[in-house]
């Protein structure tokens, strides 16, 4: 257009693919999660079969379907062929193998039979009412027998949708509420799990989300090189609980404690000051001065009782909207013993898109558009607080072919990330949100588009928001999963 100025971004930069450790000290590493698996066994190995030589599953759902849910749990005791994304999941090799410790099934009086149908449970009520008295009665009888098993299969059959999810009753929800209130892990199943056609895919995903609720650990992060040691990372998501016209927060606090992603516990908070104005608040949560204080020394408190009363050097708060005023006032307050301090702000609403272009050979040369996205990593400085961020993108390293875009559709958007507080490189900042993609361990894909501060955050405030007679207490993630 004539007269129009020109207008140009930053060089970009190329972020490399963190890396992921399955033994301490870094021993084995590996940029692929179920590669590493494969490879070198989970992170855990050397001590979890010290304190649990097997895994024992108990299971409740219709008694229909018992010996359905026991076929299910054989086979992920065998190997299985890849039949999709074969360019990204290795074959399943067993759960043994793989895991290095038995899978078993829980003794007889651990497998719970409900009816077939809601209308046959016991108790008053509707459905719901129903569904909810069945799942507390089961747990009750299995926390009465703790000691013979680890995970809990639930299953909820198709038929029992219209009561499972409804406008005020969210049985997933109501189940882990319940298991964080026994302290017994649940693995949640429907009927497509008996269908689903890529048995490989469904084993490296049930496999993985068993071995972590029995307390395994299958991977952590590498060392990051430019990462601060003695760094942690707090994740905050708001949810609005009650009757919108008196509406006030639940707040949690995902603890990703260890610069190696370990150490996954929650603070379940509900904050105390009561919600101004409903529709601002849904737009843009927020704390008050006093609330976000609280939740923080909270946190600070767990992270010393781990770590022999010592401070981290350096703490990361994530949340997925802007700081206010009085929230940076609020962690100033109780972070004053910590000398590093980032607010980050994740956004993931950007409207930025990028395109990955090649130069053409011949006598008029141009570039064309790649075949697949620009690559994961990709990092763009907006300004001296701001960056955006490809943690979607073309991932060759972890391919068996040649180039690798997780879900294969659509031109991937960037986190934008905004920090409100802190100093230092903002590639350290966007280096170590990428790594924390990699720390979901209830899926068996590369990446999480958030980093597990802010998913794990999101999932227990919705839990929590949904069940309101759970306490806000400390929790370790895998009751949640």
């Amino acid at each position: 257009m004539s007269g129009a100025a020109d207008s140009k971004l930053p060089p970009f930069t190329l972020l490399d693919e963190p890396q992921l450790a399955f033994a301490p000290n870094d021993a084995h590493v590996d940029a692929h999660p179920l590669r590493g698996l494969e490879r070198y066994g989970p992170f855990s190995k050397g001590s979890f079969s010290g304190f649990t030589p097997r895994i024992r599953i108990a299971t409740v759902g219709p008694g229909s379907m018992f010996k359905t849910r026991g076929a299910l749990m054989a086979e992920l005791l065998r190997s299985h062929q890849v039949s999709e994304r074969t360019e990204y999941i290795p074959p399943y090799p067993g759960f043994s193998k793989l895991f290095h410790v038995e899978l078993v099934s829980a003794p007889g009086e651990a497998h719970i039979r409900w009816p077939e149908s809601l209308g046959q449970l016991a108790g008053a009520g509707g459905p719901e009412e129903k569904l909810f008295a069945a799942m507390e009665n089961a747990l009750a009888r299995l926390n009465n027998m703790r000691d013979e098993f680890d995970v809990v299969l639930v299953h909820f059959p198709d038929s029992w949708g219209p009561a499972t999810r409804t406008k005020f009753f969210d049985a997933h929800d109501a189940l882990k509420a319940l298991g964080a209130k026994y302290n017994i892990p649940t693995q949640v199943l429907n009927d497509r799990a008996f269908t689903f056609k890529h048995r490989a895919s469904l084993a490296w995903r049930l496999a993985t989300a068993i071995y972590v609720k029995a307390g395994g650990i299958p991977w952590k992060l590498a060392r990051m090189q430019g990462i601060p040691d003695d760094t942690a990372y707090i994740g905050l998501a708001y949810a609005l609980r009650g009757d919108p016209s008196n509406a006030h927060y639940v707040t949690c606090c995902s603890q990703v404690f260890d610069m190696d992603g370990g150490g996954m516990q929650f603070v379940a908070f509900e904050a105390r000051e009561p919600v101004a104005d409903v529709k601002e608040a849904q737009r843009n949560p927020f704390l008050s001065r006093a609330d976000m204080r609280a939740v923080l020394a909270r946190s600070l408190e767990l992270y010393q009782k781990r770590n022999a009363g010592q401070l981290p050097r350096r703490l990361v708060i994530h949340k997925t909207t802007a700081f206010k005023k009085e929230e940076l006032d609020g962690a100033y307050d109780a972070l004053a013993g910590i000398s590093e301090v980032e607010c980050i702000e994740v956004g993931t609403n950007s409207t930025w898109r990028g395109v990955w272009l090649l130069d053409s050979r011949g006598q008029k040369a141009k570039s064309i558009p790649a075949q697949y996205p620009v690559p994961r990593g990709t990092m763009v400085v907006r300004s001296g607080t701001s960056v955006l961020l490809w943690v979607a993108g073309n991932a060759p390293s972890v391919s068996r072919k040649s180039d690798y875009y997780q879900g294969g559709k659509s031109i991937p958007k960037p986190l934008q990330l905004i920090r409100h507080a802190g100093r230092g490189p903002l590639e350290t900042v966007a280096y170590e949100t990428l790594a924390l993609t990699k720390m979901d361990w209830n899926n068996d894909a590369l990446y999480d588009p958030v980093p597990v501060s802010i998913r794990y955050s999101q999932r227990l405030a919705r839990t929590i928001a949904n069940a309101p007679e759970l306490p806000g207490n400390i929790y370790p993630y895998r009751l949640f999963m």
